[in-house]
C-alpha cells in the first residue's frame, strides 16, 4: 500500500505544504507542493484564516493518510515561535476535524532522516529532497522543500519501525541515515 503524507512547515509569512506518496520500498513521489503566504501587514486573525482555508483545501483535495508537521522548537525570537505555534495549531486542528492522524517531527529528526545528519543545512535538505523525489529542479522556496522533507521523514519512519536500536543487536543492519534518525529522535525525547 502507498502511504500519502501531507507535510507542513508552519509559519505565518510562509507556510510550506507538500504531499508525497511513499511505497513500501521507500520510493517517494511528489504529488504536490506549494507555499501559503501572508503579509505581516495583515491582522493575525486574517493571516491564520488564510492558512486555515489553504490547509482545508489541501486536505480535501489530496486526502492524505497522515499529516506531518514540524514540531515547534525554542528560538531566540519569541514572536517567531509564537507565529509558528499559532500556524501549527490551525493546521493540526484542520486535520483533527477530519480524523487525520498528526505526527510532529523536530528539524533535526527531519535532517537526519533525509540527509543522514541532524546538523545538515537547508541547502543539503533541498538537494536530497530533489534527489529522493527525482525532481528536475529543487523545490523553492526552502519552506516548500522542508514540507516535502517532513512528509518523506514521516513515511520512512512509519515504514521502517520507528523505534530502532542505535546500539546492540540489530543496530549493524541500520543505514547511516537510519542510525542518525534514531539518534536524533532519542535526543529529542531527552530534551522534552
Amino acid at each position: 500500500m502507498t502511504l500519502r503524507v501531507l507535510g507542513v512547515d508552519p509559519g505565518l509569512t510562509r507556510c510550506g505544504i507538500g504531499v508525497v506518496d511513499v511505497e513500501k520500498n521507500r520510493r517517494a513521489t511528489m504529488v504536490a507542493v506549494g507555499v501559503v503566504g501572508t503579509s505581516p501587514e495583515e491582522t493575525l486573525d486574517q493571516r491564520l484564516l488564510v492558512i486555515a482555508l489553504a490547509i482545508d483545501d489541501w486536505l480535501d483535495r489530496y486526502e492524505p493518510h497522515v499529516l506531518a508537521v514540524e514540531r515547534v522548537f525554542s528560538q531566540l525570537n519569541v514572536s517567531t515561535v509564537m507565529g509558528v505555534a499559532q500556524a501549527s495549531g490551525v493546521v493540526i486542528a484542520a486535520a483533527a476535524r477530519r480524523g487525520i492522524p498528526v505526527a510532529l517531527h523536530t528539524p533535526s529528526e527531519v535532517k537526519a532522516a533525509v540527509t543522514g545528519s541532524g546538523n545538515s543545512n537547508k541547502e543539503a535538505v533541498t538537494k536530497l529532497v530533489t534527489k529522493i523525489l527525482r525532481l528536475d529542479a529543487p523545490p523553492r522556496p526552502a519552506d516548500a522543500a522542508d514540507a516535502l522533507a517532513l512528509a518523506i521523514t514521516h513515511a520512512w519512519r512509519a515504514g521502517s519501525g520507528a523505534a530502532v536500536a542505535t546500539t546492540g543487536p540489530g543496530s549493524q543492519s541500520l543505514t547511516p541515515a537510519q542510525r542518525a534518525w534514531a539518534e536524533a529522535e532519542a535526543k529529542a525525547r531527552r530534551a522534552r
